[in-house]
């Protein structure tokens, strides 16, 4: 049997492509923590995590001085009770977004680990469903553009094949957003999917006045519309309209899904591979999603979400935001809009490591002898 050896941990901070504004923050860094596990075989698994732009000094400390030297000694391939056991050696801090990110780091690597021991792509490993998924594109939507950017950007991924877009709504009267989507869905015509994010910026009231005017353009879904907390306030939102509406991204435990789902507070599911805690809690929040009959479409992480939508059965889209083209050596692989998953075994991710190893110095934890 073999055991964890040592794990060298690295964080890289990622520029953002574009400008990414919505309607309570702006997107300047992404502050990567990269990490890769080493077993007594003299196998290897590389996984990370992510913050929007703060944190990740925290995300490191976890991981480097409390999480990862539980690792040494022990069996990689009892991914399940080590992520459970490391959650409990943080309990003070769990469940919260620190303590999830840094358990995502580590569970993406356990399972790109296991995966390469056994030689399949994580897709086949966590179910098969699928080869390709939909994607919709987010980069060219957000709430800083003006209609013009909006739909000359959602012509170009129509061109592609792409089959829909998001907007960011939030402008400060109900007006503005309606004249920008208006200027998208006449530009796009009624078969193309235009979604919504409003990133957590409404009142309940707000809210529901602009579910109305969604309803009047055909919109595919209302996302973030309230704090993400408020499970009461989402129920009586969805009881309002028939926009479908989307929550996920900003939620941290199996148990937060299922108050939403036994509520009927969301009709799509957004959880995010890396504030869950990694695929274990990810396939599981996706199986309990499927049996409410609920459809999962993840929050962010292309390149790690592409292999997961295609396991489950109940996923429709993949969001389209490049975040590892700087640190890989190629990115995903698309056609007519299509997103394909990687044969190869692992995460489907072939790391930069020159590019790596330039931009950080890895942090070595190993047991002492």
């Amino acid at each position: 049997m073999a055991r964890i050896t040592h794990v060298e941990l690295r964080m890289v901070d990622l520029a953002p492509k574009v400008e990414r504004v919505d309607a309570i923050q702006s997107f300047v860094s992404q502050e990567t923590p990269v990490l890769t596990i080493y077993d007594s075989d003299g196998a290897s698994g590389t996984g990370y995590s992510y913050t929007i732009g703060t944190g990740g000094p925290s995300v490191m400390a976890l991981l480097q001085h409390t999480l990862l030297p539980r690792l040494i000694g022990q069996d990689g391939d009892r991914i399940d009770g080590i992520w459970r056991e490391l959650l409990y050696a943080t309990h003070a801090t769990a469940v919260g977004a620190i303590t999830s990110l840094a358990l995502a780091a580590i569970d993406t690597a356990l399972w790109d680990l296991r995966c390469r021991k056994l030689g399949l792509p994580l897709w086949k490993l966590a179910g098969g469903s699928r080869e390709s998924i939909p994607l919709y594109s987010t980069e060219g939507g957000w709430l800083h553009l003006s209609s013009e950017a909006l739909v000359e950007d959602a012509l170009a991924m129509q061109a592609q094949g792409f089959k829909g877009s998001k907007i960011k709504i939030g402008r400060p009267h109900i007006s503005e957003d309606a004249a920008r989507l208006e200027a998208v869905r006449a530009a796009v015509g009624p078969g193309y999917e235009i979604l919504t994010d409003g990133n957590q910026g409404f009142t309940l009231s707000e809210a529901i006045r602009r579910a109305q005017m969604l309803e009047d353009h055909g919109i595919g879904w209302f996302e973030e519309p309230l704090k993400a907390d408020d499970v009461a306030a989402h129920r009586e939102l969805a009881r309002r309209t028939s926009v479908p509406v989307a929550v996920g991204e900003s939620l941290y435990s199996l148990s937060q899904f299922k108050d939403y789902l036994q509520a009927g507070a969301a009709s799509i599911v957004q959880v995010d591979l890396a504030r869950i805690g990694g695929i274990t809690p990810w396939l599981k929040v996706a199986h309990l999603a499927e049996a409410f009959n609920v459809m999962v479409c993840p929050h962010f992480l292309m390149e790690l979400h592409l292999p997961l939508v295609c396991a489950v059965p109940n996923a429709k889209w993949l969001e389209y935001i490049p975040q590892l083209d700087s640190i890989t050596e190629q990115g995903i692989e698309i056609k007519d809009g299509r997103a394909h998953v990687s044969q190869d075994p692992g995460l489907g991710i072939k790391w930069d490591w020159a590019r790596l190893d330039a931009l950080a110095d890895p942090i070595t934890i190993k047991e002492v002898v």
